[in-house]
């Protein structure tokens, strides 16, 4: 699997419809409309996203985590 940094994950993320909502620290919670899930991804910096936390996050969007 591809590794993400948390702004690429969060850039993939709006190009499906998804919209940060607030920043929490360093988390950023995203939602769309139409959905009652939120997603909340981690960004410290210019460190990568572990490989499970970025497929659990793209499982909960409903995107292809092959893409």
């Amino acid at each position: 699997m591809k590794t993400y940094k948390g702004r690429e994950l969060i850039r993939l993320l709006e190009k499906h419809g998804w919209q940060v909502v607030r920043i929490e620290g360093s988390h950023h919670i995203l939602a769309r409309e139409g959905r009652d899930e939120v997603i909340s991804v981690p960004v410290h910096g210019g460190r990568d996203i572990k490989a499970g936390m970025a497929r659990h996050i793209l499982r909960v969007a409903g995107i292809d985590w092959s893409e």
